[in-house]
Formats: C-alpha cells, sequence, structure tokens
C-alpha cells in the first residue's frame, strides 16, 4: 500500500471493530485449515458481487437470496476444499444446513447468516465434519481471528491474504481490512475467488452496495491468471458501523476518501491473489494507453494478459515483443499497428509498430528477470486507459492442476 492518506494496520478482516473471526480444521482437507468463521457484533448493512458464471454454487444461490430479501449480516461461515457446486438439491440442503449451524452456534438468525465454499467441485459436502468445525470455530472467535481465518479458506493458495487501513473520515478514524483466497481459475470478473471486505464506517446498504461495485471493477475484476471462470465468486463487504458518526453517503465530506480506502484494500487483495497465482514466476502490470475508450483499452490490455503465447514469454523472460503485438491485434479493437509503442520496464521496445532491435531486447530481458515488471502499450489513438494485472505461465501452473484433485 502507497496512499499517504492511508495508515496500514494488521490483522485483516479483524482490524475493523466489531468483528471476530476464527478458523479451525474440520476434516474436508487431510490436515490444513479448511473452516473460518465471521461474526459481527451487532446485525450490519451487507453488501455483495457475485460469479457471473451461470453455473452456480449452492452457497452463491444462497447469499444472492439473502441480499434480494434485504437482510442484515451477522455470520458468514466459509468451507475450504469443496466448493459445493453441481451437487444438486443436496448441495442446496447443505448451505442451508451450514446456515442454521452457524446461527445456532453464534446465536443470530439464520436468515443473518452467509454462506462461501471453494474447492473441488461436484462433490458433496461431509457435513458432519462440518458441523462439527462451526461449533469449534465458534467457541475460537476471537477480535485477532482474522488471521485464523484467512489461513482457512486457502485451496490451491500458497499464502494467507489479508489487509486493512485506516483512514481519517470527517475526523473520525475508520477502519477497512478484509481477506481474500484464489490462485487459479482468476479471470475477468473475479473467478474462484472468495472476497470479504468490512469496515466499521456507517453505512446503508444500498451506498455500500454502489462502493463494494466500483471496488470490485476497479480491483478483483482487473486481475487475471489463467482465463478460467468459476462457480463459487463471492465478494461481501459489511459495515459494523462502530466508528460512529452520521451515515456516509454521496458528497458527504468523508466519502471520497472512504472510497479510496476500500479500494486500497480491495486492490492490494486482488494484487495479492496475483502475485500468488499458481505457478506464478512474475507478477506483470499491463498498462494500456492511448485507447479509444476505456472498454477499448481493458479489452486490449485483458487480450494481452490471458494470452497463453504473452504469459509464457513472461515465464521464460523473452523480449518476444511479437506476441504482444499480435495480442493487441487480436483483441477486436480497432488499432493503427504503426502507431502502437510498447515499453517492458523502463524499455523501449516498439515504436511505430516496428521493433526497436536486439540491443533493446536485451535491455528489456534484464528488466523481465524481476518479480514484478510493467508492459506499457500506447495506442495513440484516444484517451482511453487500463491497468491489469497478470501472471507468467510455466510449468509449475500445470504440475499444481494435473494434481489438484489428488
Amino acid at each position: 500500500m502507497n496512499h499517504e492518506r492511508f495508515v496500514e494496520l494488521e490483522g485483516g478482516i479483524t482490524a475493523v471493530r466489531g468483528v471476530r473471526a476464527a478458523g479451525v480444521h474440520c476434516g474436508i482437507k487431510k490436515a490444513k485449515p479448511d473452516l473460518a468463521l465471521i461474526r459481527t457484533a451487532e446485525p450490519s448493512p451487507v453488501a455483495g458481487v457475485f460469479t457471473t458464471n451461470r453455473v452456480k454454487a449452492a452457497p452463491v444461490l444462497w447469499c444472492q437470496r439473502r441480499l434480494q430479501e434485504g437482510t442484515r449480516l451477522s455470520a458468514i461461515v466459509v468451507n475450504s476444499g469443496n466448493a459445493n457446486a453441481c451437487t444438486g438439491l443436496q448441495g442446496l440442503q447443505d448451505a442451508e444446513r451450514m446456515a442454521q449451524l452457524t446461527a445456532a452456534a453464534v446465536g443470530c438468525p439464520v436468515e443473518e447468516t452467509f454462506v462461501c465454499s471453494t474447492g473441488i467441485i461436484g462433490r458433496t459436502l461431509p457435513i458432519d465434519r462440518v458441523a462439527w468445525g462451526i461449533r469449534e470455530a465458534a467457541a475460537r472467535l476471537r477480535g485477532d481471528g482474522g488471521p485464523e481465518a484467512a489461513r482457512a479458506i486457502m485451496t490451491t493458495d500458497t499464502v494467507p491474504k489479508e489487509a486493512a487501513v485506516a483512514v481519517d473520515v470527517e475526523g473520525r478514524r475508520v477502519h477497512v481490512g478484509g481477506m481474500t483466497k484464489g490462485a487459479g481459475m482468476i479471470a475477468p470478473r473475479m473467478a474462484t475467488m472468495l472476497g470479504f471486505l468490512a469496515t466499521d464506517a456507517v453505512l446503508q446498504a444500498p451506498e455500500l452496495q454502489a462502493l463494494l461495485v466500483e471496488a470490485v471493477d476497479r480491483s478483483f475484476h482487473c486481475i487475471t491468471v489463467d482465463g478460467d471462470t468459476s462457480t463459487n465468486d463471492t465478494v461481501l463487504c459489511f459495515a459494523t458501523g462502530k466508528a460512529g458518526g452520521p451515515p456516509l453517503h454521496p458528497g458527504a465530506p468523508g466519502w471520497t476518501a472512504f472510497r479510496e480506502a476500500l479500494v486500497e484494500v480491495a486492490r492490494t487483495l486482488a494484487k495479492k491473489i496475483v502475485a500468488d497465482g499458481e505457478g506464478a514466476t512474475k507478477l506483470v502490470t499491463v498498462q494500456v494507453a492511448g485507447a479509444p475508450s476505456s472498454a477499448a483499452a481493458r479489452r486490449i490490455a485483458f487480450g494481452v494478459a490471458n494470452s497463453p503465447l504473452v504469459k509464457t514469454t513472461f515465464f521464460a523472460q523473452d523480449c518476444n515483443w511479437g506476441r504482444i503485438m499480435a495480442a493487441i491485434g487480436a483483441s477486436g479493437v480497432d488499432v493503427d499497428p504503426e502507431a502502437i509503442n510498447i515499453r517492458i520496464g523502463e524499455v523501449p521496445v516498439v515504436s511505430g509498430g516496428v521493433g526497436l532491435g536486439l540491443e533493446a531486447e536485451e535491455a528489456a530481458h534484464k528488466a523481465m528477470t524481476l518479480r514484478e515488471f510493467v508492459v506499457a502499450i500506447d495506442l495513440n489513438l484516444g484517451e482511453g486507459a487500463a491497468v491489469i494485472w497478470t501472471t507468467d505461465l510455466g510449468y509449475e501452473y500445470v504440475r499444481a492442476n494435473v494434481t489438484y484433485r489428488s
């Protein structure tokens, strides 16, 4: 995080006042933590954004129904290792059962309990193990339990992903925190990722929903690892109101500062997902400028960021700029090839659609040996711009996915 208005905090989602969390091992996985529980001090306004995949997991349908009913949030239960997707009526019953068990364990209405799952698709939940895990997690809820919860929602992730900041909003110190998981099936419109954001600001649900949609569009919708879209994508955001003061609303003096704090946490979490992409050795920022529109810029950026040939070039640390040019041309955007400039790191490699020679390519190769670098594309056609974060594609991605179910 680098915004001077924000103070970075420890604790992830439990950096937010009025939030407790826990993570336990219930037996879905062989040994690692696999069930997380989040509890609010009081029922809280909640917002959500979900997968665009038409095949939706049972927990997604449960959460969407809760939001449609305008309910508040008192608890979130999350299991990892089993997606509870493509499991028919049994899956729907299991999602509801998880909500019932959680409500009973923490003492809140079933309707205020949100359910999320992530993991292998097509297997029914071992609900007896989950039931034990929910009771155990409820007994372990703590105001500093965010890191444990973050570990319990991981699947192929190699590290837990948390972020939190404090920001001054109209003279009050407001906290925003969150946690997420995801390493594969990461594509435009989120994908196999779960994200949980919280704040102690005072907000009503409609304003919170608008803020979340914008934050997701500027963060989780700007990342890609492999171009695949999952059945379980969910981002939930809730507001405990523990910071006090009047409700925030557009036009209020602190609205912009709070909005940017929420985006900052979401963007930090999104970049952590890409950095931990399955088999990834690079975090690459693809910048597109000079496009006819922002939509065109984003389309080109994703075309480059999702290209297997471009991504293997990143892995090889090979300045094969021709693959980038090809991906630009294949994006469907009407571009002028003779106007395109490309820079890798600080090294120009293409000017006016023509390569700048071996010396430039060798200098760009040095930039590509870094863990993180930028590919900057200028179309010189307009004012549209976009930034997308992606990974390389190498041997470890294949290994991680051929061994996933075993």
